[in-house]
């Protein structure tokens, strides 16, 4: 029993360390390296967050449930607003996050299953009650998409007609996330690890770092 729960923290713990080598040099790479290398890269630094999430979440119950609900859930709603403009608004994906389905990268329904587990994984820990946990749930992944918003278009993940996401973007954010936040927490899913709470920090410090370098960023690529 010692040693199983030495392996599954010792498994925690390098893929901790892996995220955050990959996201650090993710960040000077691109402000102070080769910038489009490193933007490019992008496909395989999601990939591998997901497979690391992957690997010290699978055994918990549910997790792979609500893993696989998000990704179908996100493809579904970015594929109808990529090829209609419901829920999110007009909008289109650039080449930076590879192979596309419709219209929208296979790698955003990987996110839309990171963002979903890492942003609910965080709300378990501060509430009890499911009302609240929903709620910090869903502000954390808004947040999120806040922040990403005016990079994206630079980096080549997205952009919305106009250049600026509208307010029909965060709307359509809060009905799709709504459900998925309910559902992990309605299936009392509970990772016994900090690997998702690290990720999203990450993720959150990676965009919050290159928006506050914005300028520096757009005369680079």
């Amino acid at each position: 029993m010692i040693t199983k729960i030495k392996q599954h923290l010792d498994i925690q713990n390098v893929s901790i360390g892996i995220i955050w080598l990959f996201h650090v040099s993710g960040i000077i790479g691109i402000l102070y390296g080769n910038s489009q290398w490193f933007v490019g890269a992008t496909p395989l630094n999601l990939s591998l967050c997901l497979f690391l999430l992957l690997l010290v979440s699978w055994k918990t119950p549910g997790f792979i449930k609500i893993a696989l609900t998000s990704f179908l859930v996100g493809m579904i709603a970015e594929i109808l607003g990529v090829n209609y403009g419901y829920i999110f608004g007009s909008y289109e994906y650039g080449e930076a996050l590879g192979w596309k389905i419709y219209g929208v990268p296979i790698l955003i329904g990987a996110n839309w299953t990171i963002l979903t587990v890492c942003s609910a994984a965080i709300a378990s820990q501060i509430y009890e009650n499911i009302i609240p946990r929903i709620i910090i749930g869903l502000g954390l992944m808004i947040l999120l998409d806040f922040v990403i918003e005016p990079i994206a278009p630079i980096l080549d993940f997205w952009k919305f007609e106009g250049g600026i996401a509208p307010l029909q973007n965060y709307i359509g954010w809060f009905l799709v996330a709504l459900p998925l936040q309910a559902l992990y927490h309605y299936w009392n899913i509970e990772l016994k690890h900090w690997f998702a709470h690290h990720l999203f920090l990450l993720q959150l410090l990676f965009f919050v770092i290159l928006l506050l370098q914005i300028n520096t960023l757009q005369k680079l690529l």
